[in-house]
């Protein structure tokens, strides 16, 4: 069902008819019956900075979006690199003093964005033992280095988390009020916000909350290189860098923080979540093959998604229940079937 007009929202945000902006309504429709029947609660598409239709499968509030708050942790590394902050090719042991005079003094911010920074890693580390910590930055900066930087790529949670560390000493700020100040507030994200842990830490590698129309706002932000209402938020060098190419050849479909559809050595973001691959597969042509591989998107756990597609000026939002009872679901695969209702 579309959203009633009753729902909160900045009011700046233009709505149009599907047509208006080149996209057929009745293939809409029938993306939204696939999101709808993947356990979805909201979905949004988005082309050319204009909301060209949105879907609400139950209550329209804020919830949590899982691993996408890595994404935006990637785009808040960058603007605190605009600000001259921090450079990524830093050692991160420049603000984690711990690290210094050890083997992990050598990982620079570059490593933790890209998951190549060789911390200590295991599914229990950060599937149990870092949700369980009361302080989980420092419970991420008090592990090891198991091995040197750029020879292993894990999905690692904890070693993300040691960035909020990096931008609180860094930029001198709680970190999520450096997010609500430099990027939240600018894109009119109203209905978004970080949450801490219980020492009060700014989590970044999940826990963020959100909706679809939030979520869409950031994804226009990647596709118009980082620049909102002509401003320009974060620099278009941070998107390049970020989602044009692949921030390591370990893992192809990942730049910084956000997943790509390059072809190569894929580890899929499946397995990298917690899930499952279908095929029991690791490596594969690209995350989506049968789509070009300029896309990208932010994923979380349960196929919580953003989708920036720059070949069709397209925006995909997905927000669904993070345990769907059972398949079909909706992920990348289903999003990049936005393409199909492109008519000029």
């Amino acid at each position: 069902m579309n959203v009633p007009d009753s729902n909160p929202r900045p009011s700046d945000w233009e709505k149009v008819a599907p047509s208006a902006v080149g996209l057929d309504g009745a293939a809409l429709e029938r993306l939204a019956d696939k999101a709808r029947r993947g356990s979805s609660t909201c979905l949004a598409v988005s082309r050319d900075g204009k909301l060209a239709g949105e879907w609400y499968f139950g209550a329209n509030t804020p919830q949590e979006v899982f691993s996408v708050t890595k994404s935006v942790a990637s785009v808040l590394v960058g603007i605190a690199q605009d600000k001259g902050h921090l450079r990524i090719d830093d050692p991160a042991s420049r603000w984690i003093t711990e690290w210094r005079g050890t083997p992990s003094e050598q990982v620079t911010v570059r490593d933790l964005l890209s998951n190549d920074s060789g911390r200590q890693w295991s599914a229990t580390i950060d599937y149990r033992r870092l949700l369980m910590a009361r302080d989980r930055t420092g419970y991420a900066v008090g592990l090891k280095q198991a091995h040197p930087p750029g020879t292993v790529w894990n999905y690692n949670n904890s070693a993300i988390q040691t960035l909020e560390r990096v931008l609180r000493r860094a930029t001198g700020q709680d970190v999520a009020t450096f997010a609500h100040r430099h990027l939240f507030e600018p894109l009119g994200m109203t209905n978004t916000r970080l949450t801490t842990d219980r020492a009060g830490n700014a989590q970044l590698f999940m826990g963020m909350y959100s909706t679809c129309r939030d979520l869409a706002r950031l994804g226009q932000l990647m596709l118009d290189q980082g620049r909102w209402d002509g401003r320009q938020v974060v620099s278009s060098a941070w998107v390049r860098e970020s989602t044009g190419r692949s921030s390591t050849g370990l893992n192809t479909a990942y730049g910084h923080l956000w997943w790509l559809n390059k072809r190569g050595k894929v580890v899929g973001p499946r397995t990298a979540t917690g899930q499952p691959e279908r095929d029991g597969a690791s490596s594969r042509e690209s995350i989506v093959p049968t789509a070009p591989d300029d896309l990208f998107w932010a994923l979380g756990f349960g196929n919580q998604l953003i989708q920036v597609d720059p070949g069709t000026r397209t925006i995909v939002v997905r927000l669904g229940k993070p345990r769907p009872p059972n398949p079909p679901t909706f992920g990348p695969a289903e999003a990049a079937g936005i393409r199909q209702a492109v008519t000029r």
